[in-house]
């Protein structure tokens, strides 16, 4: 007989996806919605799930993998001029206002965190690695990086004016 498997998924109360602040928040129109989280889906949302990360290390690293994912992941593609065009077609702008916001946004972040840090809060929290991906196998080394994935988020979330610590 197995050990029972801990559970994946958990129940959670989000942000509604259709609230309308044109109406009155009510029964009919709720800011929050019951859902089900699956809690294994990044390094984040288990580690907040566990109580590891407060609400605005879990908000900054939200607001990063959004800006993360505005720039396309790894940043902006080159421009393929072998490509040809039919009739009719534009050519895409090869960077739009949103991806260069968001780059300017991930260099402040890069400047704030440095190197090393960027590097770790980048793989965690914008490409979804999980902490044995990143640190090893190494108990004390997985400690150190969650250590050091709260310190980054603590400082995006001071910058963003996200904290909730005093």
């Amino acid at each position: 007989m197995s050990a029972p498997s801990k559970s994946k998924l958990r129940p959670a109360t989000v942000a509604n996806p259709y609230f309308s602040r044109a109406h009155p928040p009510g029964p009919t129109n709720p800011r929050t919605i019951p859902a089900v989280v699956n809690v294994r889906e990044s390094a984040v949302t288990t580690m907040a799930s566990r109580g590891v990360l407060d609400s605005a290390q879990v908000a900054a690293a939200d607001r990063f993998r959004k800006l993360f994912e505005a720039m396309g992941g790894k940043g902006a593609g080159a421009i393929d001029y072998g490509r040809e065009h039919v009739d009719g077609g534009k050519r895409a702008d090869p960077l739009t206002e949103r991806q260069m916001n968001a780059g300017r946004e991930l260099a402040r972040c890069r400047d704030l965190l440095g190197a090393r840090l960027y590097g770790l809060v980048c793989a965690v929290a914008g490409e979804g690695y999980a902490l044995n991906e990143v640190a090893g196998k190494d108990k004390r080394a997985r400690l150190v990086a969650a250590d050091m994935l709260r310190m980054g988020l603590d400082d995006l979330a001071a910058m963003w004016k996200l904290a909730t610590r005093r």
